[in-house]
C-alpha cells in the first residue's frame, strides 16, 4: 500500500464539540430536534442525542437547554439515569407550532448532516486510499472465473486507473461476475460517509442501508451514554462502510443520475454514482435501459473527463461534487450499435470478454460439475461438445455449463438417480436447455 493510501487509511472525521464546529446553522439544527421529539414523544436527552448523530455534551444539551429556555420543549422527569441527559424532555404546544412550521419545510428527521464542503474533502482526502491490485490479488480476486490470459492481464490496470471500464462480449461469458469479483476485492477497504449533507438549508440522504455495508468501528460509541468518549475520537454524524459497490441495470434512468427530491417528505435522495463515490458503480446491462444509450453516454462525459460531477436542486441550482467512481461498463451488445468513436476515447479501458475456447469450457465445466456433485466424465463432455456444439454450430458460452449441470440435477432427481455425466443424461439435460433462434 502507497504512502497515499496510508493517509485515506487514517481519515477520521474530525470531532465536534460546539454547536459551529457542525457547520450547520443553529436554528436549523434546533428545528431538527423538535421534529425528533415530535415524532418520538417523550425522549431523554442521550435519546435525542442518539437520533441526531450529536454528541450530547456542548452540543445536543446546548440546543435543549435554548429551546426550553424558548420554552418550545420542557422537562417531564428524569429517567433512571444520572446528570441532564437523562432528563426526559416533551415538546410544548409552542414547540408543536414550530415543528410543524419545520415539517412544511422539511419531514428529514435523522442523524444531523454535514456540509457539502466537508463531504466534499472527506472524498478528495478518502479517494488516493484504494489499494493498487497486483497480479497476485488479481489472481485471488479471480480465482473462481476461467479467463485468457490477454482478458487477464488486461484488468488489472483498468481496476489500478480507477476511473473506467467497458466490457464488452457476448452474454453469458462472466462480464458481471468479473465486475462483482473487482467489488468484493475493493469492498475489502473502508471509508466513511455522512448519513447525509446539508447544502443551503436542504438535505440530501447519503447513506443507503441497500446499497451501503456497514464496516466494524470501535469508535462508533453511541452518541448517548457513550457521547463523550465518542465525540474526543471523531464526529459520530459519519459512518464506516465498506467502499461501496453499486449495480444498476435496465431499471436506470437519467433521473436516477441526478438528486431525486422527494416531493412528500421534501429531502433528496443522492444519486447513484454520489452512493459510488470512493468505489465502483457497475451499469449492467449498458443499452437496455430504457433511456437511449447516446443520452445516458453524454451525461458522463464531464464526469469522466473532468472527475467532477454536477447535480441540479430542485431549484435549479447546481452543485459540484467529486466524481471518485470506477465506472463499469458491460454490455451484450455489439459496441458499434451503443457508442462513437468520441466515448470510446474517452473510456480509459476496453476489454471484451469473449468466448471460452475448448479447453477453457473443459476447465469450467470440471470445476462446476466438482462443485455440484456431479460425477465427470472426458469422454461425456467430447459428446457434448461433438453433438451440441460443433454439429450445431453452436457458440461456446461460459455459463453453460452450470446450466447444464442444473439440468442434470433436476433430471436425476426427478429420475431417483446419481446425477452422472453421461451421453443419455447430456442429452435430456441439452434438450431441456438449448433452444434454437
Amino acid at each position: 500500500m502507497t504512502g497515499k493510501s496510508q493517509k485515506a487509511k487514517d481519515f477520521i472525521p474530525t470531532p465536534i464539540t460546539k454547536i459551529e464546529d457542525t457547520g450547520v446553522p443553529e436554528l436549523w439544527l434546533q428545528d431538527l430536534v423538535l421534529k425528533i421529539i415530535y415524532f418520538g414523544g417523550y425522549l431523554t436527552g442521550f435519546e435525542v442525542a442518539e437520533r441526531i448523530a450529536l454528541p450530547f455534551a456542548g452540543l445536543v444539551e446546548y440546543l435543549l437547554d435554548n429551546l426550553k429556555k424558548d420554552k418550545f420543549v420542557e422537562i417531564r422527569s428524569q429517567s433512571g439515569g444520572i446528570g441532564a441527559g437523562a432528563y426526559q424532555y416533551s415538546i410544548t404546544g409552542a414547540g408543536t407550532i414550530r415543528a410543524r412550521e419545520a415539517l412544511e419545510r422539511s419531514q428529514y428527521a435523522g442523524p444531523a448532516p454535514v456540509p457539502i464542503s466537508d463531504y466534499n474533502q472527506s472524498i478528495a482526502a478518502q479517494a488516493s486510499g484504494r489499494t493498487f491490485i497486483t497480479q497476485r490479488l488479481m489472481r485471488q480476486a479471480l480465482s473462481g472465473i476461467i479467463l485468457s490470459q490477454k482478458t487477464f492481464h488486461q484488468i488489472g490496470p483498468a481496476v489500478n486507473s480507477g476511473t473506467s471500464m467497458f466490457l464488452y462480449g457476448p452474454p453469458g461469458n462472466g462480464k458481471t461476475s468479473i465486475a462483482r469479483a473487482i467489488g468484493n476485492m475493493t469492498s475489502a477497504e473502508t471509508m466513511f460517509i455522512p448519513f447525509s449533507i446539508y447544502i443551503d438549508g436542504q438535505v440530501v440522504k447519503l447513506f443507503d442501508s441497500v446499497n451501503h455495508e456497514l464496516a466494524a468501528d470501535p469508535d462508533a460509541t453511541s452518541a448517548g451514554t457513550g457521547s463523550l468518549r465518542a465525540s474526543n475520537r471523531r464526529d459520530p454524524r459519519w459512518v464506516k462502510i465498506r467502499r461501496p459497490f453499486i449495480v444498476a441495470g435496465g431499471e436506470l434512468t437519467m433521473d436516477g443520475l441526478d438528486l431525486v427530491f422527494d416531493e412528500t417528505n421534501k429531502f433528496y435522495e443522492a444519486a447513484f454514482q454520489m452512493k459510488a463515490n470512493g468505489g465502483i458503480f457497475l451499469i449492467d446491462d449498458f443499452g437496455r435501459q430504457q433511456v437511449r444509450p447516446r443520452d445516458l453516454l453524454n451525461r458522463w462525459i464531464v464526469p469522466l473527463e473532468n472527475r467532477i460531477d454536477y447535480l441540479t436542486l430542485h431549484t435549479g441550482r447546481k452543485i459540484e461534487i467529486p466524481f471518485n467512481v470506477l465506472v463499469i461498463f458491460s454490455t451484450n451488445l455489439p459496441p458499434k450499435d451503443l457508442v462513437d468513436e468520441a466515448f470510446l476515447r474517452r473510456m480509459r479501458h476496453k476489454i471484451e470478454i469473449g468466448d471460452p475456447s475448448y479447453e477453457d469450457y473443459r476447465e469450467i465445466f470440471k470445476r462446476v460439475a466438482k462443485t455440484k456433485g456431479i460425477e465427470y466424465n472426458d469422454q461425456a463432455l467430447a459428446y457434448l461438445l461433438q453433438e451440441w456444439y460443433i454439429k450445431q454450430n453452436r457458440k461456446l458460452r461460459a455459463s453453460h455449463p452450470r446450466d447444464i449441470c442444473d439440468q442434470i440435477l433436476d433430471i436425476s432427481s426427478y429420475l431417483s438417480t446419481e446425477p452422472v455425466l453421461n451421453p443419455e443424461m447430456i442429452d435430456l439435460a441439452a434438450n431441456a436447455f438449448f433452444v434454437n433462434i
